[in-house]
């Protein structure tokens, strides 16, 4: 199995157009053979609490239909990350799309305190992906960083990890040193997807990256290009790409 995950720079507020990119960035990667495909935290807003409210998307919202083709078309799943918005506030999201099926979402359970005046935590169970027989645990950025999540989805039996977040240098110190012993430990490749570029008021600094079961860092991107990053599941490398 291949899984991709994306390193965007999207732009503040402009859905429209960081639909454009994903959508560019998606039929690039298909041509690796990817299954699955993962974008940064918030990917299709940028990272905004102070927008979140007015940002917010429906689940059923008809301006991500495209993703649902491509999706069915190439037989691949997507993730990509969105504010959502249901009866008990707005969620940091993840929508998850599969091959005919319908459209899924993973919300952010474990919030920072500087989102809580912005987000409501998600209440559904952390959900897992079977792609290709294989069982993959999605976090959102801060919660990542907390063992319980982790130890969560290893009792859910989850096999893959993928952190989907939006974070400075200082965020991205932590997440290598944490990703490092925690993949280690548990002999579970950890993959995260970030953003580049300014967001909310910090500068997000890329680096995504792929460790594997050993707690290597087989694989990186830089702090300021769009990219992505194919891992084969099977012989455990990973190639790089730029856009």
């Amino acid at each position: 199995m291949k899984i991709c995950i994306a390193q965007t720079q999207s732009l503040r507020g402009q859905v429209q157009e960081n639909i454009k990119n994903h959508l560019k960035i998606i039929k690039s990667a298909i041509q690796w053979n990817i299954d699955l495909i993962v974008f940064p935290e918030l990917s299709i807003t940028s990272y905004e609490p102070h927008l979140a409210k007015e940002l917010a998307i429906e689940l059923e919202d008809i301006r991500l239909n495209s993703f649902q083709k491509l999706s069915d078309k190439n037989e691949i799943t997507i993730g990509i990350g969105v504010p959502t918005k249901d009866y008990n506030g707005i969620h940091i999201s993840m929508l998850i799309f599969q091959p005919n099926r319908q459209r899924t979402v993973y919300s952010k359970e474990i919030l920072h305190i500087d989102e809580l005046p912005y987000f409501t935590s998600g209440i559904n169970s952390q959900q897992l992906l079977n792609v290709k027989g294989k069982k993959i645990a999605i976090g959102i950025c801060y919660e990542t960083l907390k063992r319980e999540h982790f130890i969560k989805a290893k009792e859910n039996k989850a096999e893959i990890y993928i952190a989907s977040v939006a974070k400075p240098d200082r965020g991205t110190n932590k997440a290598y040193l944490h990703f490092s012993i925690i993949s280690k430990e548990f002999k579970t490749p950890i993959l995260m997807s970030n953003c580049v570029g300014y967001c909310d008021n910090f500068l997000s600094n890329g680096r995504s990256s792929v460790w594997n079961q050993k707690g290597e860092l087989i694989s990186e991107l830089d702090t300021i290009n769009q990219g992505i990053i194919v891992y084969d599941t099977e012989i455990e490398i990973a190639k790089s790409v730029y856009y």
